[in-house]
């Protein structure tokens, strides 16, 4: 009579992949940002595994979770697995689709500096579909479905399209009323939620210039998710918003925007373009960055 026995039961491979994002992250908060689930989930995760296993895997403190000595063993191999199965996908996925690139980008790049670019893109590269996504951080191209990185970042990865320098700006209308810093006191003050600390960066390095170093500067006014929605109503004349210059310039060269101080803020933090250091010479991801580096701060 035969016997046929059910095969061992393998760990689910989220457990493994949220085990492995923690490990390499260190905390589960972070490889929860990284998976887009919750902590909740990977604390699960992560607790299902040690149960297949019948081992504990991370040491928990009031401070955070430190990897056991097993942990850590196995840690680095699993890094290494998950970056050859990324690789692999990666490679399949290149192969279905040799003529795609897929670029991810922060919401404001796309809305106002590549999107005005994206025709003359497909202009020079008419054999290559660009597809583009909007995501508030870089992604690890490594490890996700992306062929190209467009943020403002530090670093020395990929090619610097255009320095990030900042400084308030408004619609002509509104700028009679900003004469001196402390009139800002009595407009309203735009802010994004990703450049949440536009205003105090400018005004910080607007003091260190020696202009008006004793005033109080108390900024107010609304924040918006979305720095496209904050350009419209200064654009509409009503608030003064913190211009980040590369991703405003067109409306600053036809006289919609005005910038009312004198005083700019160079930031450490350019707009950069880089691909996945494994993307062979040639290929589509290659193609689109060596355009993009072809590129000046104007459309």
């Amino acid at each position: 009579m035969a016997v046929s026995p059910p095969p061992p039961r393998s760990p689910p491979l989220n457990a493994l992949r949220a085990f492995e994002a923690a490990a390499r992250l260190g905390g589960f908060k972070a490889a929860a940002m990284e998976l887009c689930v919750t902590p909740g989930a990977v604390t699960a995760h992560i607790k299902s595994l040690e149960q297949h296993l019948d081992a504990t895997l991370f040491e928990r403190h009031a401070q955070g979770v430190r990897l056991t000595a097993l942990g850590a063993r196995v840690a680095a191999p699993l890094s290494e697995a998950f970056d050859q199965l990324a690789h692999a996908v990666g490679f399949m996925r290149a192969q279905a689709q040799p003529h795609s690139v897929h670029l991810a980008t922060l919401p404001a790049i796309a809305q106002l500096w590549l999107l005005p670019r994206l025709p003359w893109l497909r202009e020079k590269l008419p054999d290559i579909t660009i597809s583009v996504t909007a995501l508030e951080r870089p992604t690890d191209l490594k490890r996700s479905p992306y062929d190209l990185n467009l943020f403002f970042s530090e670093g020395k990865a990929g090619t610097v399209l255009c320095e990030d320098v900042i400084f308030p700006v408004c619609a002509p209308s509104l700028s009679p009323r900003l004469k001196r810093l402390s009139d800002l006191n009595d407009v309203p003050c735009l802010t994004d939620a990703v450049w949440a600390n536009d205003w105090m960066d400018w005004l910080e390095n607007a003091r260190k210039t020696g202009r008006h170093p004793a005033q109080k500067i108390q900024t107010r006014g609304p924040v918006f998710s979305l720095y496209a929605l904050a350009l419209d109503e200064a654009l509409a004349g009503s608030a003064v918003l913190v211009a980040h210059a590369c991703l405003v310039q067109p409306w600053l060269d036809s006289g919609r925007l005005v910038a009312p101080f004198r005083p700019q803020l160079k930031r450490t933090t350019p707009l950069r373009a880089w691909t996945a250091s494994a993307l062979p010479p040639g290929s589509p991801g290659t193609r689109v960055l060596e355009a993009l580096q072809t590129l000046t701060t104007a459309p």
